[in-house]
C-alpha cells in the first residue's frame, strides 16, 4: 500500500511538471505581452479555481492574527517569482527559464536557515554552491548581461519563489490551509498587478487571451497535482522528479519554438540536476543525512 502511494505520488509530480511546462509555453505563445498582463489572467484562473476548492471543503482564514503577515510576505515573494518568471520565458530558451526557476529548492535551504533558523549542515551548503555554480553556465555573466538582464532576472524569479515556499511551510507549521494559502497569494497577485494593467494594457487578440487561458489552467492543473503528489508520499521520496519540467520544456522548446540549449546550459542543467538528486538521496538516507 505504501509503494502503491509512493508511485502515485511519483506520477502526480510528473504531471504537475509536465503542467507547469505547459504553463510556460503558453505563456510565450500569448507573444508580446508585458509580464505583468500575463501574470495577472493566469493568476486569475488560479483564483477561480481556489475559490472554489474553499466553497467546496468550507476552507478558511485560521483567525491567527500572527499569519497576516506571513501571508503578506508569501503573496509578496510568489508575485515577484511569477513576474520574473514569465519575463525569463518571454527572453530566454524555455528550458532555461524553466530550469532557473527551479533553483527555488536551493533558495529555500538558504531563507529556511534565515527566516526558521534551520540548522544548515556542510553538505547542504556544498550542495547549494554547487546548484549555484551550475546556474552561472546557464546565465553566462559578462559585462554585457546587464544589458541583457533575463538570465539575472530569472534567477531572481527563482529566489522570489524559495522565500515563499519558505513561508508556505511557515503557513503551514502555523495552521493554515493550502488551499486558502493559495487564494490568498492569486488575489494578492490580481490586486498588486491590475493598477499595471489598467496603466499599460495592450489589447490581445482572441488567441492570446486563449493561451493566457490555457497558461492558467495549465497552473492551476500543476498546483492541484503537486498538491496530490505530497499528500500521496514525503517530499524526500519524490521532489526530485520535479525537476522532469526541464525534461518537457526542453522538448516543447524545441518542437514549438525550435529551440536548442547550447552546451554550457547543458553542463548547468546537468551540474543543478545531480545536486538535486545528491540531495533528495541524502534526504531519503540512502546517503548519510544532511
Amino acid at each position: 500500500m505504501k509503494t502503491k502511494k509512493k508511485y502515485m505520488g511519483i506520477l502526480y509530480i510528473i504531471i504537475s511538471a509536465f503542467c507547469f511546462a505547459l504553463m510556460a509555453m503558453f505563456v510565450r505563445l500569448a507573444g508580446d505581452l508585458p509580464s505583468v498582463q500575463k501574470s495577472f489572467f493566469r493568476n486569475l484562473v488560479a483564483l477561480i479555481f481556489a475559490f472554489v476548492l474553499l466553497k467546496k471543503d468550507r476552507i478558511g482564514f485560521s483567525g491567527k492574527k500572527e499569519n497576516v503577515k506571513y501571508l503578506f510576505i508569501r503573496s509578496l515573494a510568489g508575485t515577484i517569482g511569477i513576474l520574473c518568471n514569465f519575463y525569463a520565458v518571454d527572453h530566454l530558451v524555455l528550458s532555461d527559464a524553466s530550469m532557473l526557476n527551479k533553483m527555488s529548492p536551493f533558495f529555500a535551504i538558504i531563507f529556511s536557515a534565515l527566516i526558521l533558523k534551520e540548522k544548515v549542515k556542510i553538505p547542504q551548503a556544498l550542495i547549494v554552491i554547487g546548484a549555484f555554480l551550475g546556474s552561472l553556465l546557464i546565465i553566462k555573466p559578462t559585462p554585457a548581461i546587464f544589458s541583457e538582464p533575463a538570465s539575472l532576472i530569472g534567477l531572481l524569479g527563482g529566489l522570489g519563489a524559495g522565500v515563499a515556499y519558505t513561508y508556505v511551510r511557515v503557513l503551514g507549521q502555523k495552521g493554515e490551509k493550502g488551499p486558502f494559502i493559495v487564494f490568498v497569494f492569486s488575489s494578492f497577485s490580481c490586486i498588486a498587478t491590475l493598477p499595471f494593467l489598467i496603466v499599460d494594457y495592450h489589447p490581445m487578440s482572441i488567441m492570446q487571451i486563449v493561451c493566457l487561458l490555457f497558461a492558467g489552467l495549465a497552473a492551476s492543473g500543476g498546483q492541484f497535482s503537486i498538491t496530490a503528489a505530497y499528500f500521496h508520499a514525503p517530499a524526500k521520496e519524490i521532489s526530485v522528479y520535479d525537476y522532469s519540467q526541464i525534461i518537457f520544456s526542453a522538448l516543447l522548446g524545441f518542437i514549438i519554438f525550435g529551440q536548442v540549449p547550447d552546451i554550457y546550459s547543458w553542463i548547468g542543467y546537468i551540474i543543478i540536476c545531480t545536486m538535486a538528486v545528491v540531495m533528495f538521496l541524502s534526504q531519503s538516507r540512502r546517503l548519510p543525512p544532511l
